[in-house]
């Protein structure tokens, strides 16, 4: 049996998983971080992305986060996310459509403050994106 360590994925809304885990990949903002069970304790920020947790059976499971806080203590891996969705729930049009909405957004901006939030939803739409064609190629 592979050593585990838990994990927890938490939204804003809801918990959206929570189990056992041989290995955990996340998006951290200097990189893509891999955690096995007993990493070193880190706090750390996320960015939009895809997270993967690869259970005992080896699979792997795909969630989209929004951005967030990763912590990791010896045994336990806790992702904070305003937004966390099952890759069976992405929306690939919706995707799409949010991300033209922020390019349009983008080239319509009225101040500096709207630019700012035109280019956060453009890379969060991006990534989300992104995140959709990646778990596409695997499958």
């Amino acid at each position: 049996m592979a050593m585990t360590t838990h994990v927890d994925i938490v939204s804003a809304e809801e918990e959206i998983w929570s189990g056992e885990a041989t290995m955990v990949f996340a998006p951290g903002v200097m990189g893509e971080l891999g955690i096995a069970p007993r990493h070193t304790p880190l706090l750390t920020k996320l960015k939009a992305g895809e997270v993967r947790v690869r259970g005992q059976n080896g699979e792997d499971d795909s969630y989209f986060i929004s951005g967030g806080i990763l912590e990791i203590q010896p045994h336990v891996v806790t992702i904070l996310s305003d937004t966390a969705i099952r890759a069976d729930d992405l929306d690939e049009a919706a995707a799409l459509k949010a991300k033209q909405h922020a390019e349009e957004a983008m080239k319509n901006k009225k101040s500096n403050m709207d630019f700012a939030k035109a280019s956060a939803q453009l890379a969060e739409a991006a990534a989300l994106v992104e995140t959709i064609k990646k778990i596409k190629d695997r499958r």
